[in-house]
């Protein structure tokens, strides 16, 4: 397998109520079987999620994290881990400052797998073509440093490729193995897009034709709190 990753220039600034699709329709060439790899904020943009904080405080934002937050797993200082009404474990309940217009917050997707779908509709209607499409986000990871970005919402493309029951290259079955594929191809758009480069949309081209299916984050990589050990 051979895959091909490239970040689409000219998107410009996203204001509430702007098409996505169409904005990615007119700037790049698609093909059948792209994945089609879209911030988070231009997301949140888009659909209005912003909220107004004090431009001169540099915690203001906090009241609203605690409101989206419905776990708060640790504080230290200013920072907050909790859990967000979409089951997500992040930082600050994914509410961040960066790459919005001074004196607005951005907020979560009220539904990223539903915001992929409506990307993904529009790309068909508008450049006739059939495409996945993946919400990613930048998040921390439990006990590693740095940062990656992960898919929070997709459509188009399972976000769960299931091993178990095949063997390995010493022919040994596979019991637990399921990779989480959206949230590979979410961190290798990342490499392109950057944090600061202002290329908020990438696509991957050659994903194998069987990922291509319905798929949505929170059903399939969220895992139930009876599953997780931790909680």
């Amino acid at each position: 397998m051979q895959l091909t990753v490239f970040g689409v220039d000219g998107i410009g600034d996203i204001e509430p109520g702007d098409d996505l699709a169409a904005a990615i329709a007119t700037t790049t060439s698609l093909e059948n079987g792209d994945v089609v790899v879209v911030t988070q904020k231009i997301v949140s943009k888009a659909e209005g999620m912003l909220e107004k904080v004090d431009p001169d405080d540099p915690v203001s934002h906090k009241a609203i994290v605690e409101r989206e937050s419905v776990r708060i797993l640790r504080r230290r200082g200013d920072l907050v881990i909790s859990e967000t009404k979409h089951g997500f474990v992040c930082a600050n309940a994914g509410v961040d400052l960066s790459n919005v217009e001074r004196g607005y917050a951005a907020l979560l997707p009220e539904d990223s797998d539903r915001s992929a779908r409506r990307i993904r509709d529009g790309l068909k209607a508008k450049a006739n073509v059939d495409v996945a499409v993946i919400v990613s986000d930048t998040f921390g990871r439990t006990w590693r440093r740095g940062l990656t970005d992960v898919a929070i919402g997709c459509a188009g493309i399972g976000a769960i490729l299931d091993l178990r029951g095949s063997t390995d290259t010493y022919g040994r079955e596979m019991l637990v193995t399921e990779v989480a594929v959206v949230d590979e191809i979410a961190s290798a758009a990342e490499l392109v897009m950057g944090k600061a480069a202002g290329v908020p949309v990438a696509i991957v081209r050659g994903v194998p034709e069987d990922w291509l299916r319905r798929g949505e984050v929170r059903g399939e990589i969220v895992r139930k709190p009876d599953e997780d050990l931790f909680r």
